[in-house]
């Protein structure tokens, strides 16, 4: 999401960026995240952004990757499930 359409401006950006350092892991994007990433476009169809997501949870160990953008429920290589956490239960 580009600054413009969320409205902030790049130091306002800057600070969610350091708030979201600050809280969750971040994984780098590395030549293995990519490799994992065009296996996952080819088994599950994702867009290359999409895939370069589920690679760093699944290389990260992650089991549940939220997602609004993704499939509800959708499992990826047995260990890792993509919620959308605004779908109606």
């Amino acid at each position: 999401m580009g600054s413009r359409k969320l409205g902030l401006s790049l130091g306002e950006i800057g600070d969610v960026l350091a708030a979201v350092r600050a809280t969750c892991e971040v994984q780098p994007l590395t030549v293995e995240v990519h490799e994992t990433g065009l296996g996952l476009i080819d088994r599950y169809g994702f867009s290359v952004y999409a895939a370069m997501i589920v690679a760093s949870a699944l290389l990260a160990g992650a089991t549940t990757l939220h997602s609004e953008d993704m499939q509800d429920g959708l499992g990826v290589d047995g260990g890792l499930r993509i919620v959308n956490p605004y779908a109606v239960r």
